[in-house]
């Protein structure tokens, strides 16, 4: 956030953003959607809440990333101010006046898999098969 910067000190604004997109596409490995919980207290007695990160998710998918960008920075009073400066969005569409600002791009790591529901009928009916259960196979 202007690290890179000669001006750059912690308390001053250098107009370096953060613009995550995608955020509905996240994966958790294993069974981390159905056991990571979130935590929230609205602040009042009795307020303490744990939600699951699916029902997080489906909720606002953009939360996730927010909760795990929050809890990674230093715990000091700058750290609402520079979360200020963060803007996470579900999808591919971004405002025009954010784009416009955007001056580098940290390039996709691995490819993003396809989902089991997006594959074509037509491709899974001629991926190879290692075998063929018999007809009067039963399953367990």
């Amino acid at each position: 956030m202007g690290l890179h910067k000669p001006i750059y000190h912690p308390m001053n604004d250098c107009g370096d953003v953060v613009v995550c997109i995608n955020s509905r596409e996240i994966a958790l490995r294993g069974e981390e959607w159905r056991r990571r919980a979130y935590f929230h207290h609205t602040g009042y007695p009795g307020g303490a809440s744990w939600t699951l990160a699916w029902e997080l998710h489906n909720k606002d998918p953009t939360m996730i990333i927010k909760k795990a960008v929050y809890k990674a920075m230093q715990g000091n009073l700058q750290r609402r101010h520079t979360m200020e400066r963060l803007f996470i969005y579900p999808g591919e569409k971004v405002p025009d006046d954010v784009l416009q600002n955007v001056s580098n791009q940290i390039r996709q790591l691995r490819p993003v898999p396809t989902r089991l529901d997006h594959i074509p009928e037509e491709e899974v009916q001629n991926f190879p098969k290692v075998m063929d259960y018999p007809e009067d196979y039963v399953l367990k």
